[in-house]
């Protein structure tokens, strides 16, 4: 390296330090919680300046907090954003962020696949405002384009998608609506910023549910949005997240800039589980797909490596035999805990469609080629061995 030259830090740098935090109170290590609802001013003089964004104080929590900037700040600076708005829920980003780029009368497109929840905003929620949405297959380029119009104002999608692991051309759809009033929305849930930066890729917005592998401990809420522009961050901050209220609290931004110190070995980990845990299922005699693109032989697997880091350690699965042995086998699993949610510590399975993706029709999922008995695992971090045994027992007694 040059003498002198300043050297790009790397992830795990900047997810520990930022760029570059400044002394702490008392000269602590980390920052203090400010669990306080309101904050004080010197006098009428200095509030003023805080109304008028003269100054960088606080004025409510519900707008701004310390442990708030502070990981809005870190979020930004791992996704490449600009700036970042903290938010209650994974959710409460999501629909926030769709409320202040839609209005009545104009038209979203979403992929086909979604996790339940944002399903049903998209399906439900937006139409009831008079904002009409259509549900596409984002894999196929060339229908989107077929699709595409002056009402069409958003772009979403997840990729990896939530459950079926479809990877989508982040670059593909941004070079499409280049020049076009359409903002793409992208979920990077499943990726992390460790794994994916869909900013670098051409969308406009990246949404988080932070209670997964950002907090990556299983006992937090929280969401955020990043994204390019701060006249945008700013209008979704003041006129969208404190007006809804869906305001995060002080010590879960506390709890999750915990656990972005170590996200990146965290993901390391999980994903060297994951691509062991789904070559053992993809040989299983009694395994009839497994969806992972880390495996040589997923149709998405190009695609992933082009734009991400990893494959991540989300996959989903089917067994050749029946709902009732497929029940059975869950049941006879004993370390893998039956639950939704992902990103633990733990190795965590699921039924989506019986569970977080329920509102999916028997007639939606044959359209998608979907089906219900599709199990979704959520790789931890525990020894391998152990999660490859847990499952072979269980594959045993059926």
């Amino acid at each position: 390296m040059e003498k002198g030259k300043i050297q790009k830090k790397g992830f795990n740098t900047m997810a520990i330090h930022g760029e570059g935090e400044g002394k702490k109170p008392a000269n602590a290590l980390n920052s203090p919680i400010f669990m306080t609802s309101t904050f004080t001013f010197d006098n009428l003089e200095h509030a003023e300046k805080t109304f008028s964004f003269e100054c960088d104080d606080y004025v409510y929590t519900r707008g701004n907090n310390p442990n708030l900037r502070e990981l809005e700040r870190k979020m930004a600076i791992l996704e490449g954003g600009v700036d970042s708005v903290a938010f209650a829920t994974g959710m409460a980003a999501i629909s926030s962020v769709f409320f202040s780029l839609l209005k009545p009368g104009d038209k979203i497109i979403a992929h086909q696949v979604l996790y339940g929840s944002s399903y049903n905003v998209v399906k439900k929620l937006l139409p009831a405002y008079g904002i009409r949405s259509e549900f596409l297959d984002l894999t196929a380029i060339a229908d989107l384009e077929n699709h595409l119009s002056e009402d069409l104002k958003v772009i979403y999608f997840e990729t990896p998608a939530n459950p079926s692991l479809e990877i989508i051309d982040i670059k593909a759809i941004a070079d499409l609506v280049k020049n076009r009033d359409i903002k793409i929305v992208v979920d990077n849930t499943f990726a992390t910023p460790y794994l994916q930066r869909p900013l670098d890729l051409g969308a406009d917005v990246v949404v988080h549910s932070a209670t997964k592998y950002l907090s990556g401990h299983g006992d937090v809420l929280g969401g955020v949005a990043v994204a390019k522009e701060e006249d945008y961050i700013q209008s979704l901050k003041f006129e969208y997240m404190t007006e809804f209220g869906g305001v995060l609290s002080p010590f879960n931004a506390w709890l999750l800039l915990r656990g972005l110190k170590t996200l990146g070995i965290r993901m390391e980990k999980h994903q060297e589980n994951a691509a062991r845990v789904a070559e053992y299922l993809a040989k299983h005699e009694k395994v009839q797909q497994v969806y992972y693109p880390g495996l040589f032989s997923n149709k998405y697997h190009e695609l992933a490596r082009s734009q991400m880091k990893g494959p991540g350690a989300m996959l989903s699965f089917e067994l050749k035999a029946g709902l009732e042995e497929a029940r059975l086998f869950v049941d006879r699993l004993k370390m893998i805990k039956l639950a939704v949610s992902l990103g633990d510590t733990e190795t965590l399975i699921e039924y989506p469609f019986f569970m977080t993706h329920r509102d999916y029709t028997e007639e939606d999922l044959r359209k998608l080629g979907l089906s219900s008995k599709l199990l979704r695992i959520s790789v931890g971090l525990e020894d391998v061995a152990d999660i490859i045994a847990d499952l072979d027992q269980a594959l045993a007694g059926i």
